[in-house]
């Protein structure tokens, strides 16, 4: 989640119905089949914030036609697993972290006991698989904590919100906590640093590997993600950044970082924002941030007395609206985000983390979840296999997935049966 594209959606144009749409080529075809029968993966989607924000149905089409992801586009995308972000902006909720991550954790819950026929809780590498077995393929619906911040300092809370279901934790967003650094603020001569981990930020990492929570490095400063590396016995993921040599954001990840994780077994999953996937969106998107600020600025001073349905619409669409004056980058762009991680960590290391809902740009061509198969197309016009496209789909973060689970039953295991 962006900050500067807190709660954006994006707004879909409709299809043209002036023509029917030209047959399928043969490869275009064969990629589509090696898409359906992947199991696909995205670690990071922010929908939470609209079913909270707004109370929206995942079962309904979205308002206004604004949004990324719903029940019917998943499957038009053949989405097999979801990770819902559970994000608390740090300063609107500043000393209510815990409570208001229970809020929007209650929220994913409620939608998947409101569509059991669709929706199934996963809570190990095991539910996912079984959630598309059979005629009856369901999402399988996973949590991530998007922000150390969220546990206040309180390993006792890491250890409710795995019991809950919680499966990977960021470890932080874009502000640093009491206990990490972050790459969002680590200029900001007035935030108090700590050089990376602290003690007790090894301590929520170790605790972490113990139960079998994935730890996520998206956010996290340089510094944090060595130190992070130094102290984890499991394989770590970065649910949703992208290549720094292709785009050189912060948020991205250098190529040292690549081979790193790499070493580690981890993976890193793409994120779709444009501009952590195109230089020339991130400059001009960049170049507007007093003007755009003053805007939202507005926008929330003449919303203040609204309610809050309201008060997030406006604010979305204010944020949508700003994102629109700099033209979308190609979906080149984020093919080649994901091909140059291939290239530089192996094709072992990466996937799809899209940040879906919780951005207001992404390539041209990827308006929703529906339009996955256009990047499975894309990477297989690039010589991708089969093989290769169903690891980077979902197969990737899987094998994490299960290696994380391995390290926690060894670590729990009784010292007399450890290795």
């Amino acid at each position: 989640m962006n900050r500067s594209v807190l709660a954006a959606l994006l707004l879909l144009g409709a299809p043209s119905l002036a023509a029917a749409p030209a047959a399928p080529s043969p490869s275009s075809a064969k990629a589509r089949a090696i898409h359906e029968s992947a199991l696909i993966i995205d670690t990071h989607v922010d929908t939470p914030l609209r079913m909270l924000g707004e109370g929206f149905d995942l079962g309904s089409q979205p308002p206004n036609g604004q949004g990324h992801l719903d029940l019917s586009r998943a499957r038009a995308g053949n989405l097999g697993a979801a990770f819902f972000s559970i994000w608390v902006e740090p300063k609107e909720f500043a000393g209510q972290y815990t409570h208001q991550s229970l809020r929007i954790i209650d929220s994913v819950l409620s939608a998947v006991e409101k569509h059991p026929d669709q929706m199934v809780l996963a809570l190990s590498s095991k539910d996912i698989v079984a959630a598309r077995a059979g005629k009856q393929k369901k999402l399988a619906t996973l949590m991530g904590v998007e922000g150390g911040h969220s546990i206040q300092n309180d390993l006792g809370v890491l250890r409710d919100f795995y019991r809950l279901g919680v499966r990977y934790m960021t470890l932080t967003w874009s502000n640093t906590n009491e206990w990490a650094d972050s790459s969002g603020d680590i200029s900001d001569a007035s935030v108090k640093h700590h050089d990376g981990l602290t003690d007790f930020g090894r301590d929520v990492v170790r605790e972490m590997n113990r139960l079998g929570m994935l730890v996520d490095i998206s956010h996290v400063s340089d510094k944090t993600f060595f130190d992070t590396l130094k102290v984890t016995r499991a394989p770590v993921i970065a649910s949703h950044s992208s290549a720094r040599a292709l785009t050189n954001h912060p948020r991205n990840m250098t190529d040292e970082m690549l081979k790193a994780v790499a070493t580690n077994g981890g993976v890193v999953m793409v994120n779709f924002f444009s501009a952590f996937i195109d230089d020339t969106y991130r400059t001009s998107y960049a170049a507007m941030a007093t003007e755009r600020k003053a805007a939202q600025d507005a926008v929330e001073a003449k919303h203040k007395a609204s309610d809050p349905v309201t008060r997030y619409r406006a604010n979305s669409q204010a944020s949508w609206e700003w994102a629109a004056k700099v033209q979308r980058p190609p979906l080149e762009s984020l093919i080649n985000h994901i091909d140059h991680i291939a290239k530089v960590a192996g094709v072992d290391h990466v996937g799809l983390g899209s940040d879906f809902d919780g951005i207001n740009s992404s390539p041209q061509g990827i308006d929703s979840v529906a339009d996955l198969p256009r990047i499975t197309e894309a990477l297989a016009a690039r010589g991708y296999t089969r093989e290769q496209l169903h690891k980077i789909l979902g197969g990737n973060l899987l094998r994490v997935f299960r290696e994380a689970e391995r390290v926690s039953r060894e670590l729990r295991a009784p010292p007399s049966v450890q290795r």
